[in-house]
This record gives structure tokens, sequence and C-alpha cells, in this order.
């Protein structure tokens, strides 16, 4: 499990952003773009944590929706939504991905004062997928361990991975093949 004794030292800005009702943050230094919601390219057979593809000035980039692996509802896009493009070390390289926000709020700075461990109990998101639960403008926010998070459903892809609760479309126990 990773907790607020991993992010020791300097404070670091995150760009903090609305998924699902839910405040989350991601390093800045991850963040290439964002960009108004872009039409999608649908793959079959892709995952529901694969939204699809999109064309960032002509790079095909894979879209995520991390609404599937913490488990939240899905909603439709309203005005606000965005996609964050961000720059991720996955297995073993950088990639440039994709991912939904409802909302983005703003880059800000989360020192490691404002760090909390991460509960043993009581959260409803699987603790191997976030990094660190800070404090930002008097609410909570989440800071998804997102390269674990697509590691996780990545290695689907030489197994099967299932994970149980609601996905993206309402459904229910979704295999990853």
């Amino acid at each position: 499990m990773t907790d607020a004794a991993q992010f020791p030292g300097a404070a670091r800005d995150v760009l903090t952003f609305r998924l699902g009702g839910e405040v989350l943050a991601v390093a800045a230094t991850q963040l290439r773009e964002v960009l108004e919601p872009a039409p999608v390219t649908r793959v079959p057979g892709a995952p529901a944590f694969s939204a699809g593809l999109i064309n960032v000035r002509g790079a095909v980039v894979p879209l995520a929706d991390l609404r599937v692996p913490l488990r939240m509802r899905h909603t439709p896009p309203g005005p606000d939504a965005r996609i964050l493009v961000l720059d991720l070390p996955l297995a073993g390289q950088q990639a440039i991905v994709g991912i939904h926000a409802d909302a983005v709020h703003e880059v800000t700075r989360i020192g490691p004062a404002d760090l909390e461990d991460i509960p043993t109990v009581g959260t409803r998101w699987p603790p191997r997928f976030v990094a660190a639960i800070g404090r930002w403008g008097g609410h909570f926010v989440t800071l998804p361990d997102l390269p674990a998070i697509f590691a996780d459903f990545l290695s689907g892809q030489s197994g099967r991975s299932h994970l149980p609760g609601p996905t993206a479309a309402g459904q229910q126990d979704l295999e990853i093949s």
C-alpha cells in the first residue's frame, strides 16, 4: 500500500479534477494537455476500461475510463467534461494516454502536510489504486496511482482479470480479456 510517507520532501503541483462526484488529482508533471471532448473510436472487444482511441494532433492516443477501476457509476459527459492527456510510466516505458474528467479545477500545490495516510478500512476504492489522499480547498482529494491502475488492467491482456461491481454501462462482473 502506498501512503503519505511515500511523498516526503517538497510540495508538488497537481491538477485537480472531478470524476463521478469525487475530486482527484494528478501530478502536473504528468499532464501534457487538457482537451475538449473529442470523437472516440471504439475498439471492438476492448474492455470497458478502454474507452477507445482519440486523435491528438495526428497521434493515436488510447483513452481510458477511470470510472471502471474506481467502481464509479457512468454518467454522460456534461458541458465541463474534458480529456486529460498524460505522460505515464507504463510497462517500463513512457506512454501517452488520455483519461476522462467531468470537470477540471486548477493546478495547485499539495505539500507533505496536506497528505494523509490511506485508511486501511472505509475506502470504496481498492487501496492499491490510491497513491495518496490529500486536502485541497477544504475537501479531500484522491491522488490515484495511475501506473498501478493501468498495470492492473494491462495485465489482463496476458491472462484474465475479473472486476466485480458496476461498470461504465452498468454491467456487473466485467471480465477483461
